[in-house]
């Protein structure tokens, strides 16, 4: 089966794109880098030829409020719309655990509406919510940093291994 992998080539796309060739897919990666680009739409149609399932575990490269709203929105427009022409039955997408507890969380406000437009878009679908990934808590704690010290929130925080992510997008899609 050729599954098309959007944001293939980034932490959790390459382990799905390996696991699902592992199964026996045609598991291809699709992002900016291999010419696929869904702000544009450049390389969708070829991309999406003879695929029966796309799944979208890109990320916007802005995570201003107004520009990640804006990179899903047009993201996953041009995503389905390439999908409804090319007749794909499954899209899988990647959320985040808790987006509809915190509206005031501008990343979480855009992946509520990559959520709805998925859910409207007339294709079977499956969202896959995961909390924050392993690899990134250092990337946390050196942005949380003031001088010698690490401040960060006092919230719940319970980190998951990319691995285990891409494990159950792949037996998703």
């Amino acid at each position: 089966m050729k599954i098309v992998v959007i944001g293939g080539t980034g932490l959790i796309g390459s382990k799905v794109v390996n696991l699902l060739g592992e199964h026996g897919h045609d598991a291809v990666a699709a992002a900016p880098n291999t010419g696929v680009d869904t702000l544009t739409g450049e390389g969708l149609p070829e991309v999406m030829e003879g695929a029966s399932v796309v799944v979208d575990v890109s990320n916007s490269p802005n995570f201003e409020d107004a520009a990640v709203l804006e990179f899903f929105e047009t993201s996953t427009g041009n995503l389905l719309a390439a999908e409804k022409k090319a007749g794909v039955g499954h899209h899988v997408a990647l959320s985040v655990v808790g987006t509809g507890r915190r509206p005031d969380v501008g990343y979480f406000r855009a992946k509520l509406a990559q959520e709805k437009l998925i859910k409207d878009s007339g294709i079977p679908y499956s969202i896959v919510h995961a909390t924050q990934f392993f690899e990134f808590a250092r990337r946390i704690a050196d942005e949380a940093a003031d001088g010698g010290k690490v401040r960060i929130a006092p919230v719940r925080f319970q980190p998951i291994a990319g691995d285990d992510v891409a494990r159950t997008v792949g037996r998703t899609a």
